[in-house]
């Protein structure tokens, strides 16, 4: 502790003394530990008066504390993104250019030679956010093949521990959130869009599989009473399992109708 770089700076009060440091550092307060060695005197009628002393000592990198995220700014990170379209979040990389010579949008990272690459990036993005919403779990990445999304391998990123169900969110509001957010920052990584699906114990699975035993449920009471079925108002990926699992049903045609958050999917027998 005392090796490490510190300065002590001597000024009229705490404050001074702090700002002059700073400046003469060149540091923000997050990057220095603070220590008020004398809070200093006016004195009485100004006669006694003493001067504050304050001793500023710069932290290593691994004691700065890195932003917290909670589960609902997740939320607030997607409007934010939303609007002004910039993420400053997550790794940067000084190797853009060389990634454009090799990729181009309608590449698929899975039979690229920067695959594995890609993988360990979604791994330590996911690890980084965790992190910083100080919940401990195991996080686990590869490619779901089998799974494309418009033509691509998706990353699969699936995430494991204690009571994780912070992470999922009302209607899996935090759970979208955070692979919207991942998938950002990781393409900002590689200067490529990469499709993401972050998953939590399992969720996505099991809530796909409600999902489509629900799309069939409801095609057949429309079906068997010969009135249109409305569903509950689901966010788009859902609402995509439900067309995808009826689109081969002969008898019934669905469509999304509303607006986000309340859009929902309409299943209609043909006449």
């Amino acid at each position: 502790m005392e090796n490490r770089t510190h300065i002590e700076i001597i000024a009229p009060s705490p404050e001074e003394a702090i700002a002059e440091g700073l400046q003469e550092l060149g540091l923000s307060e997050e990057d220095v530990q603070i220590e008020i060695l004398d809070e200093g005197s006016k004195g009485l009628f100004g006669l006694g008066s003493r001067q504050s002393r304050v001793k500023l000592t710069v932290l290593t990198p691994s004691e700065v504390d890195k932003p917290s995220i909670s589960p609902e700014s997740l939320q607030e990170l997607v409007a934010l993104e939303d609007e002004t379209q910039t993420v400053e979040l997550g790794p940067t990389s000084d190797t853009v250019t060389s990634r454009d010579k090799t990729m181009t949008d309608g590449d698929d990272f899975s039979t690229s030679p920067l695959g594995t690459e890609a993988v360990d990036i979604a791994t330590q993005t996911v690890q980084e956010l965790l992190e910083r919403m100080s919940i401990k779990a195991e996080v686990n990445a590869s490619f779901g093949f089998g799974q494309e999304i418009r033509g691509k391998t998706p990353i699969c990123v699936d995430i494991n521990g204690n009571d994780l169900s912070i992470l999922i969110g009302r209607q899996a509001e935090t759970l979208n959130a955070l692979q919207y957010i991942t998938g950002l920052i990781v393409g900002k990584e590689l200067n490529k869009s990469i499709p993401i699906i972050v998953d939590v114990e399992g969720y996505r699975k099991r809530r796909e599989k409600q999902l489509r035993g629900l799309a069939r449920r409801m095609a057949d009471q429309a079906v068997n009473t010969g009135r249109k079925q409305l569903l509950e108002p689901m966010p788009a990926n859902e609402r995509r399992l439900i067309h995808i699992e009826l689109r081969d049903n002969p008898n019934v045609i669905t469509e999304s109708v509303g607006e986000d958050p309340r859009r929902k999917v309409t299943i209609m027998p043909v006449s």
